[in-house]
């Protein structure tokens, strides 16, 4: 990474890592060898440009004292590739940097934060903290995870599937309302001390907090290269490459035990020393390491830190995995791969914990298909088109009300779904010149939940035209901001609603009776069913609005009104066969109150959430 230092021979160099690949387990073997490693030898207590075998022990001792040590003599050199290569020795001792320092005053790094950033609080809820260090990729799918050690995330009681919390458990011991995801994939050995994370109902910044810079690249730090990082405890701080090629022996305690551990030392720049002088301390583990390029961070990923000095040692230092080990490892990337755009995952029947099918078509519906299927998917929803009528029979969708982001919708345009043809979609030119509104069936806000990523991608979906229908402007607007538009919103005040999770299916009511403008018949009647869980067991409610158009060419408003009715009856208008898992678990009133015609909703304590 460094041009400005005298580069070594490249053979020697090559040939010294060999060696400490293959021989470097040999020496950690002795009790009081703590690391083996290629470093700049030194001499009088000044660091040299003479390359060495650099080892680290727990105690230094003279000759005569290594018995009482259990421990044997070092050798003065070691020959490599017909090279006699001098060795040091210095007192040194690594833990895994996971125990905490009680903060002074508060500290936002050590707070619940939305979206996430490198350089906050993270951790396994039955582990203290760590440092978030990285915004990651999956190589195959592209789905973005969140870097940092497997001493934070995973640890000796810990699962793969497990839930991780943002903050730590130490910053926020109220870990149920601080879920950030499930731990995807973790390794603990030579190739490094990692784990990723998956997001979900949060955003993701990759910048990393107060160096304000996104990791784009893997470096293959060299001697003297000068670092910087962001972490939990001890905020940025700054350090120089003393040691590459570092094989390090580690106790991770009860359960885990010794293990070695590949990657570089860092010690502090000289030039840039913290106000104590730390550079690392507990809860820094996970934490990036950037390369500085003319003094300010760069994009380059030097280390993944995991581990700083052990308790007593005069010594400051860190270690960090290399990041090409640590990448290669895990299967991720610091960029998403070209075309791997995670595929649209559509409407989840099982949602709710019990099975939500989506309404049958009549088979002489005249469906579009998409690759042989006439339910289209999209992010977090779900419909199928009519090919004549060129709206959607309906469209289902989740809700995960528990991780609802608030995006904007400026600067989205409505477009046609590339993926089917044009011909079967309505676009713009039954919207322009006149008063109607492009109104959405699956509710824009409803969709954003899951990673920012995942929410992005739903906001953007959910103006493709096939989830739009023609409404009068002020009736679409009205609808939104009255009791149409606030029936969810009116089903989480009123109700329990088990995990906040809900499914929705709607879509219009196609009449022959429809008036007709621009040659299009617009709906003049649209319905809703609501699916959740209260205490396990499913509920359903079913609405229908109606706009009139009975003045259509003119685009006057006229009353429209919201009914509730039964699941059955939207059944009757549309030509859909509902399943059984709701229309038995409908909540509209029945016996005496449900006699006579329906009588629209004049508000929210009209309807009926429960049986």
């Amino acid at each position: 990474m460094s041009a400005k230092k005298k580069t070594p021979d490249p053979d020697l160099s090559a040939a010294l890592r060999s060696f400490v690949r293959l021989r470097g387990s040999s020496y950690l073997r002795d009790p009081n060898v703590t690391s083996i490693g290629i470093g700049h030898k030194v001499r009088g207590g000044k660091r040299t440009t003479e390359l060495c075998v650099q080892f680290t022990v727990g105690t230094k001792a003279a000759p005569e004292a290594l018995g009482g040590l259990d421990t044997a003599p070092l050798p003065e050199s070691v020959e490599v590739a017909g090279v006699a290569v001098p060795t040091d020795v210095i007192e040194r001792t690594y833990r895994p940097a996971i125990r905490v320092v009680e903060a002074e005053s508060p500290d936002p790094r050590t707070a619940r934060v939305d979206p996430v950033r490198p350089g906050v609080s993270v951790g396994h809820p039955t582990i203290t903290c760590g440092t978030a260090g990285a915004v990651v990729y999956d190589r195959e799918t592209g789905e973005p995870y969140l870097l940092s050690n497997w001493h934070v995330l995973h640890g000796a009681g810990g699962a793969l599937g497990d839930t991780v919390v943002q903050p730590g458990a130490h910053d926020d011991n109220r870990t149920a309302l601080n879920a950030l995801g499930t731990l995807v994939r973790s390794h603990l050995g030579v190739a490094g001390d990692c784990a990723v994370v998956s997001v979900s109902g949060r955003g993701l910044d990759p910048s990393v907090l107060d160096l304000d810079v996104v990791p784009t690249d893997l470096g293959d730090p060299e001697l003297g290269d000068k670092v910087v990082k962001s972490g939990r405890t001890t905020a940025v701080t700054h350090g120089v490459v003393r040691r590459v090629d570092v094989l390090a022996r580690l106790d991770y305690g009860d359960g885990v035990g010794i293990r070695e551990i590949g990657g570089i030392e860092i010690g502090p720049d000289p030039a840039r020393r913290a106000a104590d002088g730390e550079i690392s301390r507990g809860g820094d583990s996970g934490s990036a390491w950037l390369a500085k390029s003319g003094g300010r961070p760069s994009g380059v990923l030097a280390g993944l830190h995991f581990a700083g000095e052990g308790t007593g040692d005069p010594d400051e230092h860190a270690l960090a995995c290399l990041p090409k080990s640590v990448f290669d490892k895990l299967g991720i990337t610091l960029t998403r791969p070209e075309g791997a755009e995670a595929a649209a995952v559509g409407y989840d029947p099982g949602f709710l914990g019990v099975d939500v099918a989506v309404p049958a078509l009549d088979p002489a519906a005249d469906a579009v298909e998409l690759d042989g299927s006439t339910t289209i998917d999209y992010t977090h929803f779900s419909l199928a088109l009519s090919a004549q009528r060129r709206f959607a029979f309906w469209v289902a969708w989740n809700i995960d009300g528990a991780g609802l982001l608030k995006l904007p919708r400026t600067g989205i345009p409505f477009t046609k779904d590339p993926r089917l043809p044009a011909d079967a979609q309505h676009g713009d030119e039954l919207y322009r010149g006149n008063r109607l509104d492009r109104g959405h069936l699956a509710r824009r806000a409803d969709l954003l939940w899951g990673s920012r990523e995942e929410a992005d991608r739903a906001n953007r979906d959910s103006f493709f035209f096939t989830n739009i229908t023609p409404q009068l402007d002020a009736f679409n607007q009205a609808a939104r901001d009255g009791l149409w538009g606030r029936l969810e919103d009116a089903l989480y005040e009123d109700v329990e609603v088990d995990d906040l999770r809900v499914s929705v299916i709607a879509g219009p009511v196609f009449g022959e009776d429809d008036r007709v403008y621009r040659g299009v018949a617009v709906p003049r009647e649209f319905w809703k069913v609501i699916a959740y869980a209260v205490d396990g067991a499913p509920h359903a409610a079913a609405f229908v609005l109606t706009q009139n158009l009975d003045r259509l060419e003119t685009l006057d408003l006229d009353e429209f009104a919201v009914y509730q009715v039964p699941v059955a009856a939207v059944g009757e208008r549309t030509g859909l066969r509902f399943p059984a898992a709701l229309t038995d678990a409908d909540t509209a009133p029945t016996g005496p109150e449900a006699a006579g015609p329906p009588r629209p909703l004049t508000g929210q304590a009209d309807i009926t959430w429960s049986r």
